[in-house]
């Protein structure tokens, strides 16, 4: 995949690029970026760190991990981060967006780019695991992608979706 520019509806133009495979200070420097409510909502339940082991598992990319990083131009770390795990022709979703920037349409420009990936890679279908408390990652999904189902798993929902 390649490195482009994204403007969303609210808010500033976006440099979107794949995520280097490794590349763990990225990965870092937007978790640090994240407010507990955030990393609550991202990785449902307390996370005041991430292990070494963690980050090497968010900062993955091969044939079944996918992700993207979106920047703002004037600001050196990034500002959101959206994840794909290939299973076969359906995927898990998962994004965060840093706080500074949350509520002006990052998320949801940075979701289509990669749900435009996983269309190009022939994935089908997404699922997401999303925190009861988090409306605005439900409305995303709901706003991107054909919600076929959603189940209450604990106090987080399971959603499933067809990618029109």
């Amino acid at each position: 995949m390649h490195t482009r520019i994204v403007k969303p509806k609210h808010g500033p133009r976006l440099v979107v690029r794949p995520l280097r495979d490794g590349d763990a200070l990225t990965v870092l420097a937007l978790f640090e970026r994240l407010s507990q409510r955030s990393r609550r909502a991202r990785f449902h339940g307390s996370k005041p760190s991430l292990s070494a082991a963690e980050l090497g598992q968010l900062a993955r990319v091969d044939a079944t991990h996918h992700v993207l990083v979106a920047h703002v131009q004037g600001d050196p770390q990034p500002v959101a981060i959206a994840r794909l795990v290939r299973d076969g022709r359906s995927a898990e979703i998962a994004f965060a967006v840093a706080d500074a920037y949350q509520q002006r349409g990052i998320g949801s420009a940075l979701t289509g780019e990669l749900i435009a990936d996983a269309r190009a890679a022939g994935i089908t279908h997404l699922t997401a695991l999303v925190a009861g408390d988090n409306p605005a990652a439900l409305g995303l999904l709901r706003r991107a992608v054909e919600v076929l189902d959603i189940r209450l798993e604990g106090a987080e929902l399971s959603v499933r979706a067809a990618i029109a």
